[in-house]
């Protein structure tokens, strides 16, 4: 990625990296902690092992993208759900402010359908196709 596409992309997922950035601060002064890894900030632990479970779609989360930012349970959650949640945020870099809504938009359409708002919502396909596993037969 070019150096200007690149810093499109970032600025255009800034609104959803600040709130990954405010919930890593709060996560770090609860006992949490953080490193960097290329573009992106991973931040775990805190406040965190305690909220990520109770998080409503998909029956609670190990990690969770917002933006340019990872938030996970623990450093292992993190490395272990590392490619999937990339996946998220070159989404956020295509999407921009656009992607939370556009996956609830998703999620809810999919659940009036019938259908897991979760595991069938497109923007998961595409993580868990380039993280190798799948979820569903």
């Amino acid at each position: 990625m070019s150096r200007v596409r690149l810093i499109i992309a970032v600025l255009w997922a800034l609104p959803w990296t600040l709130l990954g950035l405010t919930i890593g601060a709060l996560a770090l002064v609860t006992g949490g902690g953080v490193q960097r890894l290329g573009r992106v900030i991973e931040f775990h632990g805190g406040l965190l092992n305690r909220v990520l479970p109770w998080i409503p779609i998909g029956g609670g989360a190990s990690a969770m993208t917002l933006g340019h930012c990872v938030i996970g349970r623990t450093r292992c959650d993190l490395d272990r759900c590392r490619k999937h949640e990339l996946v998220h945020v070159a989404q956020y870099e295509r999407w921009g402010p656009l992607f939370v809504p556009a996956y609830f938009a998703f999620w809810l359409w999919l659940r009036l359908r019938g259908r897991n708002g979760y595991l069938d919502n497109p923007f998961e396909i595409e993580a868990y196709a380039v993280e190798g596993t799948r979820q569903r037969d």
